[in-house]
């Protein structure tokens, strides 16, 4: 059950950036549960990663390699989160990217792993090494949609995204892929995300970029509140197009991060609506806050509410269950009688109450819509923040409950 059509782009091949599949049986047999990206040599890498401080092995070492040098390879596997597994993950971690390096003929440090999969089950090291040979052999630049198929855990349905943009004259190719589908809330959630480019940007300007662009869109979006163990976003430049440099200065960069923007939120925004049981894309747009944090903190504690969210699921317009999380969201010195409550175009909440014009068949005919905005003025400011999410369905639980069998 997912939220729109799904269906995967024609991915445009990035140059100087090759993908690689192949299957490890780690969860189930014959799947494709092993992908590898090769990178050009003079690929510049960025990235942002999970907050939890449980983070996973595979986090922990690929932060550490990032530090060191500029990476060649990146390892995915899926079916094993090689997260709550001590010092034995982290020789597992390093024992399959010295399994990659010595096979890639480079060092161990130009190696970046990922994992995603069940938690504190010891990595199958031997399966992950066992496909490289396979993965490696296969490496080419248009296999993103296998990639994204690869990369996929309790998803329904592979997420990609890709586009082309003249700059200044020269084409430049951005293609990109993401999974995820529970335990998803910001600071990173339970996903995935691969962004690549041709174009040659200035390694500080793509950690910014990395950095801007997922705060807005991968930090935007949330499915359960729970924030996972292994999150990663990876940037990718292989700076084979044939323009210069991008850096903070060039007139390019603003067509260019608009570009990578509209990349990240279509990766974004598929992981909500392929949200364990979803059947609801939620829009939660906060207007008029005094500063960031009160914005945020308003939309997510409408869009983590359980009786918002099985409320949407129901499409039942319980409209006093986004009043009541609006009130306990923490503002201080929230004026009741100045902020106003809105789904879709209908507003429910004016003057302190239910607005005057609201009735229960308008409200009915926005909340039966598969996608659907709560908007919240909170006449406080000029602050606005936006947040996505889904509704809370029967089958979530049925997901979660039979994660492991």
């Amino acid at each position: 059950m997912a939220v729109g059509p799904g269906t995967l782009p024609e991915f445009y091949p990035v140059a100087g950036i090759k993908v690689g599949i192949a299957s490890a049986g780690i969860k189930k047999p014959g799947r494709k549960d092993v992908v590898v990206f090769e990178l050009a040599p003079e690929s510049r890498v960025a990235g942002i990663f999970t907050k939890n401080q449980f983070c996973a092995a595979p986090v922990t070492l690929s932060r550490r390699h990032l530090a060191e040098t500029s990476p060649r390879y990146l390892l995915i596997n899926t079916g094993n989160a090689n997260a709550g597994t001590g010092e034995q993950g982290m020789r597992d971690a390093m024992a399959c990217c010295q399994a990659l390096a010595k096979q890639a003929g480079v060092t161990e440090a130009e190696i970046l792993p990922f994992s995603t999969g069940v938690i504190g089950e010891p990595l199958p090291v031997q399966k992950i090494v066992g496909a490289l040979p396979e993965a490696l052999a296969n490496t080419a630049e248009n296999r993103w949609a296998e990639a994204a198929s690869g990369i996929m855990t309790t998803d329904t349905r592979p997420k990609g995204a890709s586009c082309q943009v003249e700059l200044d004259g020269h084409t430049v190719t951005i293609s990109g892929i993401s999974k995820g589908a529970g335990m998803i809330r910001p600071n990173m959630a339970t996903m995935l995300g691969f962004i690549a480019t041709d174009a040659r940007i200035a390694p500080e300007l793509l950690q910014t970029l990395a950095s801007e662009l997922g705060e807005k869109s991968f930090n935007r979006i949330t499915i359960d509140g729970d924030t996972s163990t292994n999150d990663a976003c990876m940037l990718m430049a292989s700076g084979q197009y044939s323009g210069p440099e991008i850096t903070a200065s060039s007139a390019a960069l603003p067509k260019l991060r608009e570009a990578l923007q509209a990349i990240y939120l279509e990766l974004a925004h598929a992981i909500v609506r392929d949200g364990e049981g979803a059947t609801k894309f939620v829009t939660i747009d906060v207007s008029g806050a005094a500063g960031q944090q009160e914005a945020l903190d308003v939309a997510y504690t409408v869009a983590h509410s359980p009786l918002v969210k099985t409320a949407l699921f129901a499409s039942d317009p319980n409209w006093g269950r986004i009043l009541a999380a609006v009130g306990r969201a923490g503002v201080e010195g929230l004026d009741l009688n100045a902020l106003e409550i809105y789904l879709g175009d209908v507003c429910l909440v004016r003057n302190g109450g239910r607005a005057e014009d609201y009735s229960e068949a308008r409200g009915q005919a926005v909340m039966d819509r598969e996608e659907i905005t709560i908007a919240i003025d909170l006449k406080r400011g000029d602050v606005r923040e936006t947040v996505w999410t889904c509704d809370f369905s029967h089958d979530y639980v049925t997901i979660n409950a039979e994660y492991r069998t």
